[in-house]
């Protein structure tokens, strides 16, 4: 079996096993936070770049936006009515920001859900895409589009667990340098989760 082959089947494995049920720093309250209920239900495509020493391919939202203005993010957003279910949300948001077609996307699994301090309940949703895969960033919504060694950012020695001051409170979050790169908050908290579960 080749080695890309092997690392996925691992990937799916992992994925399929029960959750690891303790979300990342304290921007993730988990299945049983409080206003669970009313959070706002949305999905992410947490997109693996088969290369030989494979990668993760990230957003740089735009600066204008509402929400997350200028952060590193997966592509992703709300659950629509008409999606059918956080699959589904997770690829057609990813066809809308980034153009990446669903057909080229191998879904490996669900990764942990991760509850935000801005009440978002967000599913996310790990697929594997060629390397080669033609790709066009939305300029209303994706300044860039970069990718990062997926060693380096499942490696816990690179997981960071900062604090901050937020609305009058103090917030606990991790964070991954990478270069001139800081993916930090639900990001960075995603990535804690997936690395907890690929061990």
């Amino acid at each position: 079996m080749p080695a890309d082959r092997r690392f996925l089947e691992h990937v799916r494995e992992r994925l399929a096993e029960p959750g690891v049920g303790a979300p990342a720093g304290d921007d993730g309250l988990g299945p049983s936070g409080p206003g669970t209920s009313s959070a706002v239900p949305a999905a992410v495509l947490v997109p693996i770049v088969l290369r030989p020493e494979p990668a993760l391919l990230l957003t740089r939202r735009t600066a204008h936006l509402r929400h997350h203005a200028g952060q590193v993010a997966f592509p992703g957003g709300r659950i629509d009515p008409a999606d059918e279910g956080p699959v589904a949300a997770a690829l057609r948001e990813a066809r809308e920001e980034v153009g990446l077609e669903a057909g080229a996307v191998d879904v490996l699994g669900l990764s942990d859900p991760y509850r935000t301090g801005t009440g978002y309940a967000i599913q996310p949703v790990v697929g594997a895409i060629p390397a080669d895969v033609p790709l066009a960033a939305n300029p209303h919504e994706v300044a860039e589009l970069f990718e990062v060694p997926l060693d380096h950012a499942l490696d816990p020695s690179n997981h960071q667990l900062r604090e901050a001051m937020w609305q009058g409170r103090l917030r606990r979050f991790y964070a991954i340098e990478w270069r001139d790169r800081l993916i930090w908050g639900a990001t960075a908290g995603m990535l804690v989760n997936l690395s907890a579960r690929l061990r």
